[in-house]
């Protein structure tokens, strides 16, 4: 119980190095959705409206990668940025959080999004090619027609990047004040006995991921409703 009290007020009276852990986590995330939804929209809304010989292949890829495990992707961004590695030379080994949870996070908007796309391509064929629309403008109109339904990915996308330990584990070094995230953080503020620190650090992510999903709904309810 002393543990639990004990957590409770370095959440309530602001412990600088809690909210410092918190603030990089939540930087380091967002910046991985906003690089990922670059990245994955555009992939999953082409994938969604080309048709070619063999197609069912990348579609069946990216559906495995939604399922890709962390530490594999964090060793290999760490082979590729380490001094030995053909990108090693940049210098930026225990930086690059960012890239792996990009990695990890664009399979899981790419695909929704490449089925929501087609989806509504099946809908708004016959309207589009009517109007003769570009190829461009038919993946524009379609992501934009889809926006509710993609936020639910890009919070799906948040919550994977924000629970995430292994891959920032491996890539980022775990160096305090730099690359300590709330997931590591906890691992091992734990394995040291701290445990104060490791429940606060622990109250404030479920927090988040709880938000997360209750964002999610919600966004899906006023979207269906929107719809009718």
């Amino acid at each position: 119980m002393s543990d639990q009290f004990s957590a409770w007020q370095l959440i309530l009276n602001g412990d600088p190095a809690l909210f410092a852990i918190v603030r990089l986590s939540l930087a380091v995330s967002l910046s991985a959705v906003a690089l990922a939804a670059l990245i994955g929209m555009p992939l999953g809304a082409l994938l969604g409206l080309a048709r070619f010989p063999g197609r069912s292949v990348p579609v069946v890829l990216l559906n495995t990668l939604m399922g890709l495990p962390p530490v594999v992707v964090g060793l290999a961004v760490y082979l590729l940025l380490s001094r030995s590695g053909p990108l090693g030379g940049f210098g930026i080994l225990f930086t690059p959080m960012v890239i792996a949870q990009t990695i990890l996070i664009v399979p899981i908007i790419a695909a929704p999004t490449r089925q929501t796309v087609e989806d509504l391509w099946v809908e708004y064929r016959d309207e589009l090619t009517a109007m003769n629309v570009t190829p461009a403008g038919r993946m524009t109109t379609l992501l934009w027609d889809a926006r509710y339904s993609l936020v639910t990915a890009l919070l799906a996308g948040f919550g994977r990047a924000a629970a995430e330990v292994g891959a920032v584990m491996i890539v980022g070094g775990n160096i305090d004040g730099f690359t300590r995230t709330m997931t590591t953080a906890v691992a091992l503020e734990t394995s040291k006995g701290n445990l104060p620190l490791a429940m606060g650090l622990g109250v404030i992510l479920l927090a988040i991921v709880l938000a997360i999903n209750a964002a999610a709904w919600g966004t899906r309810v006023w979207s269906e409703r929107q719809a009718g």
